[in-house]
């Protein structure tokens, strides 16, 4: 079988308890491209949960997961371990 490696890529991610919490408090603290996403149907932030709307259907994000917006604009949830394994913060 052929081994992959993921390539380096840098990605812009917010846990989403953050996000709701900043949406109650304070929109502008809101990332430009989740309020991009909001304006555009793709995102809904919910009480406790965020709704992301997909090229494969709707995906629930839960408090502590992060929101991802990939590398083509896409935006997707991750849950918090797989996150911490797959990503390294960027200084």
């Amino acid at each position: 079988m052929t081994k992959f490696r993921k390539k380096p890529v840098v990605i812009e991610a917010e846990v989403i308890a953050h996000l709701l919490k900043w949406a109650d408090e304070a929109w502008d603290s809101l990332p430009d491209w989740v309020i991009e996403n909001i304006n555009n149907g793709k995102l809904i932030l919910l009480p406790s949960w965020v709704e992301i709307t997909t090229d494969e259907g709707v995906l629930r994000g839960e408090k502590n997961d992060y929101l991802i917006k990939g590398v083509k604009g896409e935006i997707y949830s991750c849950k918090p371990d797989v996150f911490e394994k797959t990503y390294d913060a960027v200084e």
